[in-house]
């Protein structure tokens, strides 16, 4: 189409041959024009997407303008035209969620890696409905139900406060407490998170779409279930005779840990025939998918550099000898190989407590071998010349 476009005359070109391609398709029997446009029914389905995401917001840092965010729905910048504070929460609870999507794969092959300046952030490696994409869905919703509820808490923000209307006596097995304080507003972050994050997979009806959607409200809930109750002690002396209790968020860290469970548990499915859920791909899998991360496809091996796939490759990659697991020479390098590098490393060591508030500590060196894989070796015959 572009080079038509480019071309003298091109859109007369254009005109001619879409004049016979209808012609043609006119020409073709009934039961054969039926499996043509079933086919490019089933070509614009599962052609990957190409495009921006809201998580660029994080990269934007205070020059969130919303009309100049790439890849907002138009559900989405209107969100962030009447919302402005809250986009810029988003955008600082973006680098929090990737942040940890770097720490839960920083064994892996696919550590989480980020791209300088591209506004997808991931790289075409999100266009695979992969798990690697399930979990960056359902984390990055999680993310920002815990960044707003958090601004919420603090009065960062005019739209929300935190959560004052549990109110009476309860009892655990310390004895009976009252519900007082502020408790974090849990269900409004959820509730803005639904409406801003789901925005762009709810105009879509198609199996990526469903699997996005069903990732980001794991991501959601997964920060509800690790709600805890805390409580304060009043009373002479600290007896603790009378507590005052409310409900708070748990650190990212422990929904961080709780979704890579769910990572390497995630179930391949299939999108059912009327387009409304999924078909379990496993035969034997018997239970519910409500509460596991789902995939449609198999993720590449991400050992080698591939820019179609988005893979950086695992070269230079810093491995562990000693280890048998994801991080392990043999794993990570992909039976490559690894080169041995002895490096001098400065430790904090004979550390002394000091009265009354201080640490002294002396610096230590230390040699250390450190391991990194080889790169791809070339084919001879591409050394030809």
């Amino acid at each position: 189409m572009f080079c038509l476009m480019n071309s003298p005359g091109g859109a007369d070109r254009s005109g001619a041959m879409g004049m016979r391609h209808g012609t043609k398709t006119r020409q073709l029997s009934k039961p054969l024009r039926k499996i043509y446009f079933t086919f490019i029914l089933l070509l614009l389905i599962f052609t990957p997407r190409v495009d921006s995401s809201w998580w660029y917001i994080g990269a934007l840092g205070t020059r969130v303008i919303c009309d100049n965010i790439p890849g907002l729905v138009n559900d989405q910048r209107q969100l962030c035209q009447r919302h402005p504070d809250l986009m810029q929460v988003i955008g600082n609870g973006a680098k929090e969620w990737i942040t940890e999507c770097q720490h839960q794969f920083r064994h892996h092959r696919w550590n989480c890696s980020t791209m300088d300046r591209d506004h997808t952030v991931f790289g075409k490696v999100m266009l695979r409905s992969s798990r690697e994409a399930a979990f960056v869905y359902a984390m990055s919703s999680a993310g920002v139900v815990h960044a707003i509820t958090t601004a919420c808490s603090l009065g960062e923000l005019k739209i929300c406060t935190c959560y004052n209307h549990k109110r009476g006596q309860d009892s655990d097995d310390r004895g009976t407490y009252d519900w007082g304080g502020c408790s974090d507003n849990i269900n409004y972050g959820i509730k803005f998170a639904k409406a801003f994050v789901d925005a762009r997979e709810s105009m879509v009806k198609d199996a990526r779409a469903l699997m996005n959607l069903h990732n980001n409200r794991c991501g959601r809930m997964a920060v509800k279930q690790f709600m805890k109750r805390e409580c304060k002690c009043h009373g002479v002396s600290g007896s603790c005779s009378l507590r005052t209790c409310w409900m708070a968020m748990s650190d990212f860290r422990q929904t961080g840990d709780y979704l890579y469970k769910k990572y390497n548990s995630a179930i391949e499915v299939t999108m059912n025939q009327d387009g409304t859920g999924f078909r379990v791909a496993e035969r034997n899998f018997q239970g519910s998918t409500k509460k596991k991360l789902v995939y449609i496809e198999s993720s590449p091996d991400y050992c080698l550099m591939d820019r179609a796939a988005g893979s950086l490759g695992t070269a230079g990659r810093v491995c562990n000898k000693s280890s048998r697991g994801t991080d392990g020479c043999e794993v990570m390098c992909c039976g490559r190989g690894y080169d041995t590098m002895r490096v001098k490393r400065v430790t904090k060591c004979e550390c002394k407590f000091k009265w009354c508030c201080a640490v002294e500590c002396k610096d230590c060196e230390e040699v250390v071998d450190v391991y990194t894989c080889k790169p791809h070796k070339r084919p001879d015959w591409l050394d030809v010349t």
